[in-house]
C-alpha cells in the first residue's frame, strides 16, 4: 500500500473516534521525542502534553493522556512539559515559546520543580504567578499539573492550536487499521446517531437564541431608521455640498445593509454585521448633522457603551458595576452627566428568563451583538467581570457565536515574533531558580 493511500486512510479514519486510536496507540504524547527543546515544540504542537522519555518515571502514559485529552476537550492554548530535572534552565521558557511559535500557558515540571509562563493575550503575569503558587506544594506531578490544567483552563483566554486536532504527524502501523476499521463499523451507526442529535438539538438552540436577539436588533435598526427621518435632510436643499450628500448616502446604504443581512440571518453570531453596519450609519448621520451645523467633524468612536442607540460616545468614563471592577466605557454626553452627577446610566435593558436585565447579563447570543458595536478588540475590557465576558472566555464561545472579538481568542501562530517582555507568570520564590526560571513574571532572564 503507498504511503500517501495509508496516510489518506488515517486521516479519515482518526477524527470521528480519537478516543478508540489512543487506546490502540503506544506511549504518551511525545513519547518518541527528545530534551531538545525543537523536538519538543515539535510534540507540543501536535499535543498540549509532552513527556520526555527520561522523565516518564513523574508521569505514566495514561496520566499524560488523560491530561492532554482534558486539554483538548476545553480547546484552550494550554502546553505542559514534564522535563528530566538536569534540562538547563537559561532562557527554558524564552526558547520553548520560540520553538513552538503558539500564543498560549506554559506550564513545565522539571524534576520536582514546577514553573509556567503566558503570553498576556491569553492570562496576565499576575495571574500565571498565583496559578504556579496555587499548585506548589501539591505532591506529585499528576496531582500538580491536574490541578494546574484544571485551574488554567478556568481562566486562560484563547483557543487551541488547529494543528492538535488535524490528524497530522500521527504514525499509525498498517496492521492496526484493520482492527481499528472494525471498531469503527461496530460503533459508526451509534456515533452517526448521537452527532446527528446533538447537531439538531444545537441547532435548535441557536435558532431560539437568534429569535430573542432579533427583537432586539430589530428596535436598534428602527432606531437608527427614526434618527434618519429626524435628521430630514434632502440632497437637493439649500446648502447641501457633495460632502453631506456622500454621508447621508452611506447613512442610507447603512440601513438597507442592516435590514437585509438581519433577514438573511441565520445564527446569533450573524448579527455581528448588522450592528456594526448599524454603528456605521449612525456615524454618518453624526457627520452629516456637524456638516449642517457648521460644527467641527466629530472624531470616530465607540456607541455609549450602556445602550449603543444613545449613538456615538464623546469621552470614556470611569464607570464600577455592582459587585465588580472599575473600567472605563465609552459613553454619550448624557450618560457622562449623569455619572458625574453620581447618578446611574441609562443602561440598555432586554427581556431575559429572569425579566429585564441589562444586555450584558443576558445570555451568549449578545456577544456577536455587542461584537459589531465595539469591534477593535475593544470589547473584552469593557465586560471584564460581566457574566457576558465570562460566557465570552469560555472554551466553546467561539465555535458557537463566532470569534475575533479581541482577547477573547488566542492560540494563534506568531511563530518567533512575540515580545518577550509580554510572555510572563511564574514566581520567585521556589521557582526553578535559574534563567528566566521563577523570574517574578520579568521574561527574559538571561538575555
Amino acid at each position: 500500500m503507498k504511503a500517501a493511500t495509508v496516510r489518506t486512510l488515517v486521516r479519515l479514519l482518526i477524527v470521528p473516534v480519537v478516543a478508540v486510536l489512543a487506546a490502540l496507540m503506544v506511549g504518551a504524547p511525545g513519547a518518541h521525542a527528545a530534551t531538545d527543546l525543537s523536538k519538543v515544540a515539535a510534540e507540543l504542537r501536535e499535543s498540549p502534553v509532552y513527556v520526555d522519555p527520561a522523565a516518564r518515571g513523574q508521569l505514566a502514559a495514561s496520566d499524560a493522556e488523560a491530561l492532554a485529552d482534558k486539554i483538548k476537550d476545553a480547546d484552550k492554548p494550554v502546553f505542559v512539559a514534564v522535563l528530566p530535572a538536569d534540562v538547563p534552565t537559561q532562557d527554558l521558557f524564552r526558547n520553548l515559546r520560540t520553538e513552538t511559535g503558539i500564543t498560549g500557558l506554559y506550564g513545565i515540571r522539571l524534576g520536582d520543580r514546577f514553573d509556567a509562563r503566558a503570553d498576556s493575550s491569553v492570562m496576565s503575569s499576575q495571574a500565571v504567578a498565583n496559578l504556579v503558587t496555587a499548585v506548589r506544594g501539591a505532591g506529585d506531578a499528576k496531582a500538580q499539573l491536574n490541578d494546574f490544567v484544571d485551574d488554567a483552563l478556568r481562566n486562560v483566554g484563547g483557543s487551541a492550536p488547529s494543528s492538535w486536532s488535524d490528524g497530522s504527524g500521527t504514525d499509525v502501523p498498517v496492521g492496526g487499521l484493520v482492527t481499528f476499521g472494525a471498531l469503527v463499523a461496530a460503533g459508526g451507526a451509534g456515533a452517526y446517531a448521537l452527532v446527528r442529535r446533538n447537531r439538531r438539538r444545537h441547532e435548535e438552540e441557536q435558532r431560539a437564541a437568534l429569535e430573542k436577539l432579533r427583537v432586539v436588533v430589530d428596535e436598534d435598526i428602527t432606531a437608527f431608521g427614526e434618527e434618519l427621518d429626524r435628521l430630514d435632510f434632502h440632497p437637493g436643499e439649500p446648502g447641501a455640498d457633495d460632502a453631506m450628500r456622500a454621508d447621508y448616502e452611506r447613512a442610507l446604504d447603512s440601513y438597507e445593509q442592516a435590514k437585509s443581512l438581519m433577514a438573511a440571518a441565520t445564527k446569533p453570531e450573524d448579527v455581528r454585521p448588522v450592528t456594526q453596519a448599524v454603528e456605521d450609519g449612525r456615524f454618518s448621520l453624526a457627520r452629516l448633522a456637524a456638516r449642517r451645523e457648521g460644527a467641527p467633524l466629530p472624531e470616530r468612536r465607540p456607541p455609549c457603551f450602556f445602550d449603543p442607540r444613545h449613538g456615538p460616545s464623546v469621552a470614556d468614563a470611569s464607570w464600577t458595576p455592582p459587585g465588580g471592577a472599575t473600567r472605563d466605557v465609552p459613553v454619550c454626553a448624557a450618560d457622562r452627566t449623569r455619572l458625574a452627577e453620581g447618578r446611574d446610566p441609562v443602561i440598555r435593558e432586554v427581556d431575559t428568563e429572569l425579566g429585564r436585565r441589562p444586555y450584558w447579563e443576558a445570555g451568549p447570543a449578545y456577544g456577536p451583538w455587542a461584537g459589531g458595536y465595539f469591534g477593535g478588540g475593544l470589547l473584552p475590557g469593557l465586560l471584564i467581570g460581566t457574566m457576558l465576558g465570562s460566557m465570552m472566555a469560555a472554551p466553546a464561545y467561539a465555535s458557537d457565536y463566532g470569534s475575533g472579538y479581541g482577547d477573547f481568542s488566542g492560540g494563534d501562530v506568531s511563530g518567533a515574533d512575540f515580545d518577550t517582555g509580554d510572555f510572563g507568570g511564574g514566581f520567585g520564590d521556589g521557582g526553578f531558580g535559574g534563567g528566566d526560571f521563577g523570574g517574578g513574571g520579568d521574561f527574559g532572564g538571561g538575555f
